[in-house]
């Protein structure tokens, strides 16, 4: 058996979350003081996904870039592809919270959206 400890972030709490593993098989799980906890720790061992927030350039506008994120988490090794993807774009002013930046980023059916209004200038 191999035992790993997580510090959850499913919420608020930080809790400490060991769990024991035989190979891909998880045998137990303690520590979590509620459900989230162990959802966390399973879907980081099965499937460890991230929201990712990056910089998108901007022409015309009030501010050079405006900040992007994913609507969705998707799955951690696409993370860098798709901050590549976003290093090539280049929006028009102006830019306003919610706009759709990337569709489907990198396959993974999760759009990318403007976190911030740019004004045209």
């Amino acid at each position: 058996m191999e035992k790993k400890e997580f510090v959850c972030i499913g919420c608020p709490l930080g809790c400490n979350v060991a769990v024991e593993t035989e190979g891909k098989d998880i045998k137990s799980i303690t520590g979590n003081t509620c459900p989230r906890g162990a959802d966390y720790v399973t879907k980081e061992l099965t499937d460890p996904r991230r929201i990712v927030t990056s910089l998108v350039r901007v022409k015309g506008g009030e501010l050079p870039v405006v900040s992007v994120k994913t609507v969705a988490d998707i799955p951690r090794d696409k993370i860098g592809e798709c901050v590549k993807a976003l290093k090539e774009i280049v929006l028009q002013a102006p830019v306003c919270i919610g706009d759709v930046v990337v569709e489907n980023v990198c396959g993974t059916g999760v759009n990318v959206i403007a976190t911030k209004n740019v004004e045209k200038v």
